[in-house]
């Protein structure tokens, strides 16, 4: 079995959403029991790297991380590349073909490249899901969604197409590095964090084979 692991590195200096504080860690050596033990601390948001989205970031008052259900964040996953592509629109996903059935999708597109570059910036112009794509994805019983940067909608609508998805019980998975990864069908096992009261979590994310 190959395993492939689709999860970017938390660093300091990685990218984060615009006004976010970023990511800060420290390293401290404690004694315990006579010897010397090293403990990192780490502060970062929720929605740092390779992450989830709970119905509770854009939706008042609705489910928190904790509740995201395993059976959806572990399962079969359809990968597509989509290289040539500046916005997933419905018109790109009726060209693809998409299996009955299908209930995770990952889309690799240029966002993948972003992640190796030797002095991470941020791209406002990075591809995202179109309105019409999430209706799209959600009629035909899509569970799960994986994209290849910090979010899931382009830089300009995140409002609309957070909130009709998350509406739809849809998972989002954002912050993948796929840049590695053929199309083709795979395994996904992603494992947020269970913070109780939480919007996201990061997660741990890879495919088998």
């Amino acid at each position: 079995m190959e395993i492939y692991d689709i999860s970017v590195l938390i660093d300091t200096g990685m990218v984060v959403w615009p006004g976010d504080s970023g990511v800060a860690l420290s390293h401290e050596t404690v004694e315990v029991e006579g010897a010397q033990v090293r403990v990192t601390r780490m502060a970062l948001g929720a929605h740092t790297g390779t992450h989830v989205d709970a119905p509770l970031h854009f939706l008042p008052g609705a489910a928190d991380v904790t509740t995201l259900a395993l059976s959806t964040l572990i399962g079969p996953a359809q990968v597509y590349h989509l290289p040539e592509v500046d916005v997933i629109t419905a018109a790109v996903l009726a060209g693809l073909d998409f299996p009955p059935g299908t209930e995770r999708v990952l889309f690799r597109t240029r966002n993948s490249t972003y992640w190796a570059e030797p002095a991470p910036t941020f791209h406002p112009d990075f591809v995202g899901v179109a309105l019409d794509a999430a209706a799209w994805l959600i009629e035909r019983g899509v569970r799960l969604i994986g994209v290849d940067y910090l979010s899931v909608s382009p830089y300009d609508q995140s409002v609309p197409v957070h909130t009709v998805l998350l509406q739809a019980g849809v998972i989002l998975l954002e912050g993948l590095n796929l840049n590695a990864i053929e199309a083709g069908r795979y395994h996904l096992i992603c494992l947020p964090l269970k913070l109780q009261g939480s919007d996201g979590s990061p997660a741990r994310a890879v495919l088998t084979r």
